[in-house]
């Protein structure tokens, strides 16, 4: 078998539009092609004993062992081959359960194998390993999966978020508020916008940068709380063993020693009773930095308590990874014994943390005289770590109704004296019942970014949604941290609705962010060049902080590449299907086609519209599927469909009377005459006219963009080539003209042909290419076009021929314009600037050139350049 491609869908796409992180592997079965598993003896009992969990998939019979009865019966390898990557990520702690396998409509053998994943790198490794494991599995040799699965584990742990910011992740998402992870670590956008806020780990874009500044100086967090009256350890800062000698002398045993600006334990010794001790602890901490704290050593329990924006939230008890001696059994096996609680995973994955022996074992079990053999006491307690962290293996327990008012007005003042809005406070006292300041208790350290994982599932106790005061802060009631968003899709008039959306947003004082297939736009200046309709362009525009307004052309290719960038829209418009890029990621007929737009509207809020073209079958269609407001146009006020629509409330716009009008229910608002809009050229450009009437719609359905503002943003959008890049762009030579368009297909070069037909002039020249990767029929389809339409014809190649020759192309155009119009003048010139510096070098006088520039922008560079040529006399 040979896996032919994997990509990494991360948000609705073609196979759901709800199950948004999906990994796609393109897999040729080979020769297993013609052996389902029922042919392979052995086969099931062997995935079976690897797999015996395998038993709850329930697979398409609905019933646990369902998928081993369709194993038994006779299944292919690629149906095999997704359920063991949904059980591999589930051994490593990441429960996937939803999958698909489908024929990729290509050669014979080839499949989609499609299944969920948590996160990505360990997606792609699972769909590569589970190859192997089948392979191994037919093949009858052994396979080590528990590699496999520890590896997973490890990448589990390497890129996911931790519990402290996933769970604030998962509490905005509860709440619908969009986010975005900004890096590979804990970095991440919550919003979208102007409106977005941002976290790493457990601080918050609103967290003052001095407030963590003093948190991480311990000595100034100190004096701080000390001039407060807050009670704290005696101590100093030492950075010599000469300091460490007076501050024993001083403060006298035990101690504790810490780095000044450590974090999470690293580097602090407690409990020091001797000079030997001391002199370690000294060297341990300096390994962090030269500064180290000395303090008196306060006996009692480790406690956290959190405050959040000044409030208290919660409380826990802490305590280090220990193990209790039964008298029997030595230090390692009760380690052991302590890890086989089914509450204990690897890193994060579940409540509790794994003991590891580490350095910092060794060095407590030192101190005491043991090592891993030795056998503790029954009832004696030995510990493993010097501090309580959880991810060393540590317990928590909520003692949160056992607060203290005292202690929580003490707490909450705290966090305003160090003005840390998200603060962990380290207490140790013989417990919280009681005021610290009365129970010889202290406070030891005041953290910024502090863990919750203690607070969310602590080992015994209640557990506390500490995310939830997190997003009442950043959000408070009311606010999603949403903009609007108008999404749009179809295969011709994308870039030109969107654009026209874009532009009346705009004239409505909206700070617009727009996708193109030229480029993304931030408030009209072009910050990204090239193809801009896939999910990184628009997930560029709803991370600016400066837009207020999306509108965002979602294409073809974006979709199946790697899904949407956004998991819900507002307003959503289906321009039309036709047929271009057919053949290509699976997709072989119109329907199919649809089915891909489709995940466009599909993501619009129930409350939202999506816009339909009810003059397009496929498109219409859509609207049974769908779960929102339903919005039509149409170039005909007498569709029947408009006015079934409009019959029963429904909004809709059309081409009326010579008008772009807007129907509520059966009341007409003539919005503007379609001559009087400069983009439908006095309203001979009809397809224009068809691509106004969804913006005209869309924008009207915000209650702050007012039908002036919409008359105001059509009469002022202008085409030219900087306002509507390789649309209908005309450029007046002196003795000809040249009419550069985007047209890339055969319905937007019809489209185009019909626009041509209506100009006047003596001569239509038509310069033409075709697209390698487009079908036979969709290149020769180019020249019955054209042959129609032009009275000679120029046929150029693009510089990237997409598997094709060049002779291949050129060819297939050919068989189309003698198929209709065998003595039309036609000459052939492969390259495109090659083409132009000919038109420019011998035109027919009075002549309109049309070229379909398929690379907008080369196209237009060239142009300009020889209008610069002849207007500098050359």
């Amino acid at each position: 078998m040979k896996i032919l491609d994997i990509k990494v869908l991360k948000g609705p796409n073609y196979w759901s539009v709800r199950r948004l992180k999906l990994i796609q592997m393109k897999l040729d079965l080979e020769e297993m092609e013609q052996r389902p598993t029922n042919t392979i003896p052995g086969f099931r009992e062997r995935l079976e004993k690897m797999f015996p969990t395998m038993f709850a998939h329930r697979c398409s019979v609905g019933t646990a062992g369902g998928f081993f009865q369709r194993v038994d019966e006779g299944t292919w390898m690629g149906h095999v081959i997704e359920h063991i990557a949904l059980e591999m990520q589930t051994l490593a702690g990441m429960e996937c359960g939803f999958g698909r396998t489908r024929t990729a409509n290509e050669k014979e053998g080839v499949y989609f194998v499609v299944f969920a994943y948590m996160e990505e790198d360990a997606g792609v490794y699972t769909a590569r390993a589970a190859v192997r494991v089948a392979e191994a599995l037919i093949a009858n040799t052994e396979y080590n999966l528990e590699e496999d699965i520890q590896q997973l584990r490890e990448i589990r742990e390497d890129t996911r978020l931790g519990p402290s910011t996933g769970c604030i992740v998962e509490e905005a998402a509860k709440r619908n508020i969009p986010f975005i992870r900004l890096n590979k670590q804990s970095l991440v956008q919550l919003g979208y916008g102007v409106h977005q806020k941002r976290i790493r780990a457990t601080i918050a874009s609103t967290t003052s940068n001095i407030a963590v500044d003093i948190a991480c100086d311990k000595e100034e967090t100190k004096i701080l709380l000390e001039a407060a009256e807050i009670p704290v350890p005696r101590g100093t800062i030492i950075r010599t063993e000469v300091g460490l000698k007076e501050a024993i002398e001083k403060y006298r045993y035990p101690l504790v020693l810490k780095p000044i600006d450590g974090n999470h334990g690293k580097g602090a010794t407690t409990n020091i009773t001797n000079w030997e001790q001391a002199v370690k602890a000294l060297e341990g901490a300096q390994k962090y930095g030269r500064s180290v704290i000395v303090e008196r050593f306060i006996t009692g329990y480790d406690f956290r308590v959190l405050v959040i924006n000044h409030k208290f939230i919660c409380a826990a008890l802490r305590t280090p990874a220990a193990i209790t001696g039964d008298g029997e059994h030595n230090i390692q096996w009760l380690i052991d014994e302590t890890n086989k609680d089914p509450r204990r995973g690897y890193g994060h994955e579940k409540v509790l943390t794994q003991i590891t022996v580490d350095d910092f074992t060794w060095k407590m079990l030192n101190d005491l005289g043991y090592t891993l053999e030795t056998i503790p006491a029954k009832g004696e307690q030995v510990l493993l770590k010097p501090t309580a962290n959880l991810s060393t293996g540590g317990t928590s327990t909520d003692v949160t109704d056992e607060v203290h008012p005292a202690n929580i007005f003490m707490c909450e003042r705290i966090s305003k004296i160090i003005g840390l809005d998200i603060c962990g406070i380290d207490i140790m006292a013989t417990d919280l019942r009681t005021p610290v300041s009365e129970n010889g208790g202290a406070i030891l350290e005041v953290n910024a970014a502090p863990g919750f994982r203690m607070h969310i599932e602590p080992a015994e106790g209640l557990p506390r949604n500490v995310a939830e005061p997190v997003i009442d802060m950043l959000f408070p009631k009311g606010s999603v941290g949403r903009i609007p968003i108008i999404a749009i899709t179809g295969t011709n008039g994308k870039t030109t609705t969107t654009r026209l959306t874009a532009h009346i947003a705009k004239s409505a004082g909206k700070k617009v962010g727009y996708t193109t297939s030229d480029g993304v736009y931030i408030q009209n200046q072009l910050l990204m060049r090239g193809d801009c309709t896939g999910p990184v362009s628009s997930t560029f525009v709803l991370k600016d902080p400066t837009v207020d307004f999306a509108v965002l052309e979602c294409a073809r290719g974006g979709i199946l590449k790697a899904g949407l960038a956004f998991q819900n829209c507002d307003v959503a418009i289906v321009t039309n299907v036709a047929a271009d890029h057919m053949g290509l990621g699976g997709i072989n007929t119109l329907e199919q086609m649809a089915k891909v737009k489709a995940v466009v509207p599909e993501t619009v809020f129930p409350h939202g519209y999506a816009i339909l073209n009810a003059d397009d079958d496929l498109v219409y269609g859509m609207r049974e599927s769908l779960k929102c407001n339903i919005g039509l146009f149409s170039m005909d006020e007498n569709n029947p469909r408009i006015k079934a629509h409009c019959d029963k409330g429904g909004l809709a716009t059309v081409y009326e009377n010579g008008y772009i009008t807007l129907l509520k229910g059966n009341w007409k608002i003539r919005v503007m005459a379609a001559k009087d809009i400069p983009l439908t050229y006095e309203a001979k450009a009809v397809h224009n006219i068809a691509n106004t009437l969804p913006a005209v719609l869309a924008t009207y359905l915000y209650r702050d963009i007012t039908i002036d503002d919409i008359r105001q943003g059509l009469s002022t959008f202008v085409p030219s080539s900087t306002q509507t890049p390789g649309r209908l762009n005309f450029f007046h030579f002196k003795q000809f003209t040249i009419l550069a368009d985007f047209a890339h297909n055969p319905h937007g070069l019809q489209l185009l042909c019909d626009f041509v037909s209506k100009l006047d002039y003596p001569k239509r020249v038509g310069v033409i290419s075709g697209t390698g990767d487009r079908r036979d029929e969709d290149i020769r389809e180019l020249g019955v076009i054209s042959a129609r339409y032009f009275d000679e014809i120029i046929i150029r190649c693009d510089k990237n021929l997409r598997g094709r020759t060049a002779d291949e192309i050129i060819g297939l155009l050919q068989e189309g314009i003698h198929s209709v119009k065998p003595d039309v003048p036609t000459l052939v010139i492969a390259n495109e600037n090659e083409a132009l510096e000919h038109i420019y070098a011998h035109p027919h006088p009075g002549a309109l050139y049309t070229i379909m520039c398929d690379v907008v922008a080369g196209a237009l560079d060239k142009i300009k350049e020889l209008k610069d040529r002849e207007d500098a006399g050359g």
